[in-house]
């Protein structure tokens, strides 16, 4: 039996009637024969950290896209930020949204991808300041102090200057999370954002993210670091097939699992 009680973080006490900050209802979204996600409900309180785990191809990263309407849903409906994300009601159903509006809800919405995504032709502060001004308008000037203050949050005040061929991979992840950031979010996506990287690089991205989760910013992610769900992840979310196989706080899930197939992905995963 699936636990679907929702787990509120300490950090999301006092938000009164807030709404949460991600809600799937039934959400369903298929590539052809192939069901990717198969009747998936899920909410995400605001100040909550949720790590996604599962076998390749259960449907978590197309979960996340979906969250970030880079891909369409095919039924249910995604909120975000008490928003439906990427449509519209009108008296005829439901309606996708303009490309201007899309891209207003998205720049709410931060997503820190695998393979890091930095433009290669700009520097670490130009890669941060470009969706800002082109983006939110925001001035040359401003946008430029932003960048240098956010790149040394992350550890990488001397590479403003720097182009990413220039960074290591936990660097160039790190100018991700940094340019993320600079559009001011209230929610950030992070799809498997160590699996790239060099083992002695893992840490210094997990200790940013870490970081940001102390600060009480949302987050999803979907990851196979186990120590990161179970020390920083409010609820664990294992997936399989396209379906929420099982959730709860780590210490159960992970220690304690109900499902079978939860209990075998992490014998293969933790051993």
């Amino acid at each position: 039996m699936i636990d679907t009680s929702v787990a509120r973080s300490a950090r999301a006490d006092g938000e009164g009637g807030a709404k949460p900050a991600v809600e799937c209802i039934s959400v369903q979204k298929t590539f052809g024969r192939l069901q990717v996600l198969d009747d998936v409900s899920l909410t995400v309180e605001r100040g909550e950290v949720v790590v996604m785990i599962g076998p390749s191809g259960s449907g978590k990263t197309t979960l996340l896209r979906c969250m970030n309407h880079l891909e369409r849903i095919d039924s249910g409906e995604l909120w975000v930020n008490g928003h439906l994300i990427g449509y519209r009601r009108t008296v005829k159903g439901l309606v996708e949204e303009s490309e201007a509006e899309i891209a207003r809800q998205r720049a709410e919405i931060g997503f820190v991808f695998q393979h890091f995504n930095l433009f290669p032709h700009l520097t670490a502060a130009q890669n941060v300041t470009l969706a800002p001004v082109r983006v939110r308008r925001m001035p040359r000037a401003e946008a430029d102090a932003n960048a240098r203050e956010l790149l040394a949050r992350v550890g990488l005040a001397d590479k403003c200057d720097t182009y990413p061929r220039q960074l290591s991979g936990g660097q160039r992840q790190r100018v991700a999370i940094a340019r993320a950031l600079a559009m001011k979010p209230t929610l950030m996506l992070f799809d498997e954002p160590t699996s790239a990287l060099d083992p002695e690089m893992v840490g210094e991205v997990l200790e940013v993210m870490r970081g940001l989760a102390a600060e009480g910013m949302t987050m999803v992610v979907v990851s196979h670091e186990m120590g990161f769900a179970r020390g920083v992840g409010d609820r664990v979310v294992m997936m399989d097939a396209g379906r929420i196989v099982e959730m709860g706080p780590p210490e159960r899930v992970l220690d304690q699992p109900q499902e079978e197939r939860t209990r075998t992905f992490l014998s293969k995963v933790l051993h």
